[in-house]
């Protein structure tokens, strides 16, 4: 074990993406983004003549249509997504939860039990502006209000997660409704009661066979999935020419907004009711992402029906219909591939929320994996991909029917699109510090367009629109559950946290015997003594020479920087070696869990006694005041270049030693420090006690707290704390990085309390 000098390492240049990881992300996103929007032809014009709407011979009905489709397209997903919403996303993350996320750093709303002053130093905080003091009064009052009423924070976060779990449902309906429209094409191609046999098997195992597929990877199915859409793009946009110009080059006059009330003004109720299956045209913005290229997809059905009106309704109304028979089969394959890849887009989205949702502390802890080294935030969820599949099995069998589906889906859609629009118009006030008259017209604006559309879907409860109820209303119990559990069990833990002169009062050896070796005790608290470590002490006869407390948190932010990663700080005086430890991670960082860890760890608690010697802090270190802690910012070993290095080898070299260990131990350890650093003999002492704690060897201490009701409860208190939380606690993940430590090395101790 060495403590050696090292000259200091050139700056490390920022690596960039090439304009070739560009194109290729770009060319991924076709087959991930674009895929769900384009397989709209599929369902729309069926969906939307399921209520038995009557084509007349001036096509007023075709005509309204279109020009539904058309301006829902302009107004929605193009001025409100990409002209508005694009911009309000959250340093890059996207969603509903994203949104809900910047207001939080905005407004001090509080999801997070262990959230400190500290946190709001970070620089994603400054990025979009969330320190400015520019604001006006409204947004002043609007922003005291929200920090002072708990009960608008309980709303605010109630809202987001609604929209939460509409997305969740909408991941499990639109893989059905796309791949059995495109299956349903086989119906002309063979006998109805032939096709009613079929069709079911077929899309059945064409849904097994997506989401066995989710495994791979965004980065591998993109490539996979953009070729189709590529080809798929190309045969709607060929056929749509081929029928405008064959049946009515006159169509386009349809994007006139007369011929909207003209179809409501004949159509009267049917029309009305027919606008949940018009919504459709828009699945896929959710994704945030929307292009005016796609309106001509859409116009392949409307030209050919505007020559065609008797044509048996719910059986061949749709988009094969318009198809030439010669082309049909190739097509079939094609749009059914391309259902598949439409599916891929919210499966991705679902991954995405719930690990947002997750790392925020209201979904239960899930494995997440991550599918790329190269592209940061592509993941996959094994268990919420195998219960997606159960459910959109479940649904499509269930219904066996396009009609039942699109209503469910609809409401899905229009319901995050409200709730983005209610999320955004706090988002122009409280982050842009924009005029409150903006906010409202940008609400009443879209908000009554949507109202429409929702409206239209609520009334067909009955005919499957309850489907995405159930789901949300299941997965917001879920999320309600664990997030209110989450917070009980935190409470518990401040409550019962040891106090600093009871640490006092034990002197520097604890009362008991310190052994060689580092206890690293995970906890929650960010603050404070645990009152795990009490328990220890007074039932163990020993304890290692150093104890760090360590938290791993989550902070409502998307990325938490390498430089840093890391609050540090003494827990007692020096010579009772106890340090905290706070990994700090943004909700869609990836957690290390692995060596490298262990040794940023230790280094960051050697930065800390080389920086309280030193006198003052370098540019990575920035010293805060937390709860009567002294915190220092530190970050990890890869971004602090100037700080102290650890190395771990077999053989010591004795060159330039400072400090030497003992030739009897196994581990070699060393810490390089700059050239520049100058250590006194206090501080080369406390360091050599960290390495050769390191050198001992690392025990890993994971303190169980667990919550039960009080005697005297309500009943409803009851089941959430002892049934429901304990229930999800027990099939939940544990701590990320607990995934790979020896067994040998772990100690589990659990510790009840009564809420």
């Amino acid at each position: 074990m060495d403590l050696e000098g090292a000259p200091a390492i050139a700056g490390n240049p920022i690596k960039r993406n090439s304009w070739k990881a560009v194109l290729t992300l770009a060319y991924q996103s076709l087959g991930v983004v674009y895929g769900d929007l384009s397989t709209s032809p599929l369902y729309v014009y069926k969906s939307t003549f399921a209520e038995d709407i009557e084509h007349s011979d001036t096509n007023e009905e075709i005509f309204g249509v279109l020009s539904f489709v058309f301006w829902t397209l302009t107004i929605i997903p193009l001025l409100k997504y990409v002209f508005i919403v694009l911009r309000a996303d959250d340093n890059g993350e996207g969603g509903t939860f994203a949104l809900y996320s910047l207001l939080c750093r905005h407004a001090r709303l509080g999801t997070l039990p262990n959230c400190q002053l500290a946190d709001e130093e970070l620089s994603e905080y400054k990025k979009d502006g969330s320190a400015a003091n520019h604001r006006n009064r409204i947004g002043s009052s609007l922003k005291f209000a929200l920090e002072k009423s708990k009960l608008l924070q309980k709303a605010l976060l109630g809202l987001a997660l609604i929209g939460t779990c509409m997305v969740i449902g909408d991941g499990v309906l639109t893989p059905a409704i796309s791949v059995y429209s495109a299956v349903s094409g086989m119906e002309l191609s063979m006998e109805k009661e032939q096709h009613q046999y079929v069709e079911l098997p077929v899309t059945c195992a064409i849904l097994v066979s997506l989401f066995a597929l989710q495994h791979f990877g965004t980065h591998k199915v993109g490539f996979i999935f953009a070729p189709i859409v590529i080809t798929w793009l190309l045969c709607i946009s060929s056929i749509g020419v081929y029928n405008i110009f064959r049946w009515n080059p006159h169509v386009y006059q349809a994007i006139s907004p007369y011929y909207m009330y003209k179809f409501l003004k004949k159509t009267r109720r049917g029309g009305w009711m027919s606008l949940g299956g018009i919504l459709l045209c828009m699945t896929g913005s959710e994704a945030m992402f929307a292009d005016l290229g796609h309106f001509s997809q859409l116009s392949i059905q409307a030209a050919y029906l505007s020559k065609h009106h008797s044509l048996e309704t719910d059986y061949r109304i749709g988009f094969y219909v318009s198809v030439p028979e010669q082309i049909r089969v190739p097509v079939l394959a094609i749009a059914i591939l391309a259902a598949v890849v439409g599916s891929q887009a919210v499966i991705t989205g679902t991954f995405s929320i719930i690990k947002q949702c997750s790392a925020l502390g209201c979904f239960p802890k899930v494995k997440v994996v991550h599918t790329s080294s190269r592209v940061h935030g592509q993941i996959y969820i094994p268990e919420i991909n195998w219960t997606l599949m159960l459910l959109c099995l479940a649904v499509t069998i269930g219904f066996r029917n396009t009609k039942h589906m699109a209503n469910a889906a609809g409401l899905a859609v229009i319901t995050v699109m409200l709730v983005t629009t209610c999320l955004m118009s706090l988002v122009i006030v409280l982050c842009w510090h924009k005029n409150a008259l903006l906010a409202l017209c940008f609400i009443f604006f879209f908000g009554s367009f949507e109202a429409l559309y929702f409206s239209a879907s609520l009334i067909k409860f009955l005919e499957g629109a309850w489907v995405p109820i159930a789901l949300s209303l299941i997965f917001l119990a879920i999320m309600y559950v664990w997030h209110y559990g989450t917070l009980m069990k935190y409470q518990s833990d401040v409550q019962n946290k040891v106090s600093i002169d009871w640490l006092l009062s034990l002197g520097p050896t604890l009362g008991i015997v310190r052994v060689r070796g580092i206890g690293l005790i995970h906890t929650e608290l960010v603050s404070g003594i645990p009152a795990i470590f009490s328990h220890f002490l007074t039932n163990l006869p020993a304890f290692h020479q150093v104890v760090v407390f360590l938290c791993i948190k989550s902070v409502p932010v998307p990325h938490v920087g390498p430089e840093e990663r890391f609050l540090v700080g003494r827990v007692g005086p020096k010579g009772y070696h106890i340090y905290r430890c706070i990994a700090r991670y943004g909700y869609r960082d990836i957690h290390k869990d692995d060596v490298e860890f262990e040794r940023d760890l230790v280094c960051s608690i050697a930065e800390l006694i080389r920086s309280e010697k030193r006198g003052s802090s370098v540019d990575v270190m920035e010293e805060v005041e937390d709860d009567d802690e002294r915190m220092v910012v530190i970050g990890t070993t890869s971004s602090n270049l100037e700080g102290i290095k650890l190395c771990e080898e077999e053989e010591v070299r004795t060159s330039e030693t400072v400090v030497k260990s003992p030739e009897r131990l196994r581990r070699r350890v060393r810490f390089i420090v700059p050239e520049s650093s100058h250590i006194d003999e206090e501080a080369q002492a406390e360091l050599m006690e960290l390495m050769e704690a390191r050198e001992a060897g690392m025990a890993f201490i994971l303190g169980h707290s667990y919550v039960r009701a009080k005697r005297g409860s309500s009943f409803i208190r009851n089941i959430v704390i002892n049934y429901g939380y304990d229930f999800l606690r027990r099939n939940s993940r544990g701590p990320s990085y607990a995934l790979c430590i020896p067994h040998a090395s772990t100690l589990e101790v659990g510790m009840v309390y009564h809420v």
